[in-house]
């Protein structure tokens, strides 16, 4: 495993409190926004918002973001999940199946547009985990 980073859901505000984050902490911010991602056509209504925002600081991914809601909508205090990143594609499947054990999938691994392999869950204590693992 590589790290473990928080990745908040802001509901539409990601874009401005990303620039936040990066004008009190510094380091790189790249924003992708829903227009022009194979995402587009899924929320067309949203093509303006944040499809994923990653604040990079000494070459390291610090915090990740997004205005994107999973199937659990948006609910503030619960607006966040932990991200796992994997060593390998084996080592995302196995522990996404041991996080889901009581649990609930929430969007399966599979291979994601962008590339990597990537699911998400909620563990039985209710906390969202997302995996990734990416060559």
């Amino acid at each position: 495993m590589k790290a473990i980073n928080l990745y908040i859901n802001f509901n539409g505000k990601c874009r401005e409190a990303m620039k936040f984050y990066q004008a009190c902490l510094g380091g790189d911010l790249e924003l992708q926004e829903v227009k022009g991602s194979p995402m587009e056509e899924h929320w067309a209504g949203a093509k303006d918002e944040i499809l994923h925002a990653s604040l990079i600081i000494n070459g390291k991914q610090v915090l990740m973001a997004s205005d994107m809601s999973d199937q659990l909508g948006y609910t503030k205090g619960t607006d966040f999940a932990l991200t796992l990143t994997c060593d390998s594609e084996d080592e995302n499947y196995r522990l996404f199946e041991k996080l889901a054990q009581g649990g609930r999938i929430l969007d399966p691994v599979k291979k994601q547009f962008w590339g990597a392999v990537f699911g998400t869950l909620q563990d039985k204590f209710g906390i969202k985990w997302m995996l990734n693992y990416s060559e």
